[in-house]
């Protein structure tokens, strides 16, 4: 049966990320929808929007294209806005699914979810941008986002990330209960997903678990990266929702 996907970026990505995945799903029949978040477009300015304004983004996508039975997937920070926009758009819904990503708690921005350690670095990165942004750095991107390219694969995507603003992940959204909207949620990870470290920080078990008790989690092999690297698995992965 064909559907339809709307696919949220995470941080310092557009929707060009999604080319490779987006092209498997629409081969499987599926009509796809990767967006230019706002403040992540190339050239953008990455002071000019909040995070309010990307989920109003969604769901103007969603509403202007007329979409229904739509799954929103969100990877990484890119569950900020799937939350944001999901309560408004909850009729059009088939299901969300949280791809590694940040499931938001009442009152917790990005920056209370990640270790000390990155909190203080994108701070401090956002300081010397200029304009209050954040890339990041190429050895925390190889070693933890997407170890498992070749550096020529590794530097080429890392020179092609956006500025993201900071206040992206300094500003809040309200919960989200898929139960009371009446929509399923799921949850995929890789199994080499390093973005986040194992343990209290992990991406698992305490972001499923904000879904609700029961919420499917779904395992392929893979990194943070796998829409480049592993893009056959995360779309099995994404279908098997």
């Amino acid at each position: 049966m064909a559907e339809t996907f709307v696919l949220i970026s995470g941080a310092c990505h557009s929707g060009w990320t999604w080319r490779l995945v987006a092209e498997r799903l629409r081969a499987a029949g599926h009509r796809v929808l990767a967006p230019d978040l706002p403040g992540l477009a190339d050239g953008d300015d990455p002071r000019q929007h909040s995070l309010a304004d990307v989920g109003d983004f969604v769901v103007d996508l969603v509403e202007r294209h007329d979409l229904r039975d739509v799954t929103l997937v969100g990877h990484s920070w890119g569950g900020y806005p799937l939350t944001a926009a999901a309560p408004r758009l909850a009729p059009r819904l088939r299901r969300l699914v949280y791809w590694s990503a940040f499931v938001p708690a009442e009152g917790r921005s990005l920056m209370d979810e990640v270790p000390p350690h990155y909190a203080e670095m994108f701070r401090q990165l956002a300081a010397a941008s200029g304009n209050d942004s954040i890339v990041f750095p190429y050895e925390v991107f190889t070693a933890a986002f997407m170890q498992d390219a070749d550096e020529s694969v590794q530097r080429l995507v890392h020179g092609l990330l956006v500025p993201q603003p900071l206040r992206y992940f300094t500003e809040t959204v309200t919960p989200v209960d898929p139960a009371a909207l009446g929509v399923p949620a799921s949850y995929v990870v890789g199994s080499e997903d390093l973005a986040l470290p194992p343990g209290e920080y992990g991406w698992t078990p305490r972001f499923p678990q904000r879904l609700g008790p029961g919420t499917p989690v779904i395992e392929y092999a893979g990194t943070h990266e796998a829409m480049f690297t592993r893009p056959d698995e995360l779309t099995t992965a994404l279908l098997k929702v």
